[in-house]
């Protein structure tokens, strides 16, 4: 299956990462590069270190990328480990830095990787690093009962979920869940006809939740902390996610590093010595226009919050 995947609302990231001449760039996500390529082609002496954890993303775009050969580094890793790469690049500190959430839809769209409720007889897969052993059908099949109640509730914001857990269980006991079909089937005969017609495929939630699970999608986001620390003095972080717990996280992550002193509000003099470690360039998450919604669905949920070092 050939890989296609749009960069989202890549206009606005340029405008918001205020690319620098010989700046260095992090993309933290880069699937294909559509958003690497924009940056260096904003600025034709900038440099881009192009990170990907799926190597079929990353050999892709090594391909998009090969004509800025000299100012583009694709490495298979997973931006958690910024610190690492930087250093083996003989890198300090960073001009900016991007990460495009969630799943791209080439990943989605490709059965065989096993993310999808429409996947009918794939395998449960869901890994965005093959290397890795965690798969969703060790997640669906080994995981106790509270646990799955616990994802699916928690990173698929299931109300549903105790119903949805109890019958994977009871299924279970009987064969083991290997499809993704299976698995959609199970969640279909949980869920009460009612709200079953209403928002959607009844499988999206729980889909979401054990991918999550699988990849540690949400646990990533600790380093943000990291990719700041990276940045230099009015380097800019710029973060697009696609689903309410991610913004949630980076909006709550980006608040606590613009705070200054945290002591309690009647200390008289401030004792923390604490000071903000960035200024919020956008109050408010940006969304995608319209035009870019009819063209590609997918960027319809997307919001991108922006924040830059002091």
């Amino acid at each position: 299956m050939e890989f296609s995947h749009l960069p989202v609302m890549a206009d606005e990231v340029i405008k918001h990462l205020d690319i620098k001449e010989n700046g260095i760039y992090f993309d933290g996500t880069a699937g294909g590069g559509g958003h690497s390529k924009r940056i260096l082609i904003q600025s034709p002496t900038a440099r881009v270190i192009a990170v990907d954890r799926d190597i079929e993303a990353v050999n892709y775009c090594k391909e998009t990328l090969k004509q800025y050969s000299g100012r583009a580094e694709v490495i298979n890793d997973n931006f958690t480990n910024i610190k690492e790469i930087l250093k083996s690049l003989d890198i300090d500190k960073i001009d900016g830095a991007l990460l495009d959430l969630g799943i791209s839809s080439w990943q989605i769209d490709n059965f065989e990787r096993g993310f999808s409720y429409r996947a009918e007889d794939f395998a449960l897969d869901m890994r965005m690093d093959r290397n890795q052993t965690l798969t969703a059908e060790t997640v669906i099949n080994e995981y106790d009962e509270e646990q799955l109640y616990r994802i699916i509730r928690d990173y698929g914001e299931e109300r549903f979920a105790k119903n949805i857990a109890r019958n994977i269980i009871k299924s279970r006991q009987i064969k083991r869940i290997t499809t993704c079909g299976k698995l959609s089937e199970i969640i279909y005969s949980s869920i009460p006809s009612a709200a079953r017609r209403k928002g959607g495929n009844p499988s999206k939630r729980t889909f979401q939740a054990v991918r999550i699970e699988v990849n540690g999608e949400l646990d990533n986001l600790n380093a943000i902390e990291d990719i700041i620390e990276a940045l230099k003095s009015g380097g800019r972080l710029a973060v697009i996610t696609f689903h309410s717990l991610e913004d949630r996280i980076v909006k709550t992550k980006i608040n606590s590093l613009a705070q200054g002193c945290i002591c309690p509000p009647k200390t008289p003099i401030c004792i923390c010595g604490n000071k903000p470690k960035v200024i919020k360039i956008t109050k408010k998450p940006i969304t995608a226009q319209q035009e870019e919604i009819e063209n590609n669905k997918r960027s319809q949920s997307a919001k991108l919050r922006v924040c830059q070092k002091i």
